[in-house]
């Protein structure tokens, strides 16, 4: 799990991988994963998100051995600001553009699991829903037309929003 300067979800992310597993808090600071079978980069503000949600993120010290491991096939996953700290790390395809409605969004939705097949969501299975809590400013993923349908054929999108959502 690993905690940047303003995220604010670390100690969620944390009970919840403890609840399948070992799982310790990793600094931003320090360069070192500790052997780590897994990273988890949770949600919150990283660094307040001043200049674009995740963007200073990126350079901490941690996201280059983030990133090693990553390139080795470890296992990394990113929520909310998370994932927006592995887009800005190009970790992740495409960017994070602000909320359509310009302002931060606080609410639960549905997901549908489109791929239960990773580490992630083997159990689940194709089709469930999942009800999870929603909250950034800058959620609209974006990326060219032709890198989301290559992403979907190899089966790299994992969940979408349920219809109605």
């Amino acid at each position: 799990m690993l905690q940047f300067p303003g995220s604010c979800d670390e100690r969620d992310a944390l009970r919840a991988t403890r609840s399948v597993g070992d799982a310790q808090l990793l600094w931003h600071g320090d360069a070192s994963l500790k052997g780590v079978d897994a990273i988890v980069i949770p949600g919150g503000f990283s660094y307040g998100d001043y200049l674009r949600a995740g963007a200073i993120a990126r350079f901490a010290p941690a996201m280059e051995s983030v990133i090693a491991f990553a390139a080795d096939g470890g296992l990394v996953l990113g929520i909310c600001n998370g994932f927006q700290v592995l887009c800005e790390a190009r970790l992740l395809p495409g960017a994070l553009l602000v909320n359509a409605n310009r302002r931060f969004t606080c609410r639960q939705v549905e997901l549908e699991v489109v791929n239960p097949d990773t580490p992630f969501t083997r159990a689940c299975s194709a089709g469930e829903r999942l009800s999870i809590p929603a909250k950034h400013a800058w959620g609209r993923f974006y990326d060219e037309p032709k890198t989301l349908l290559a992403m979907d054929y190899c089966g790299q999108v994992v969940c979408r929003y349920a219809a109605g959502y």
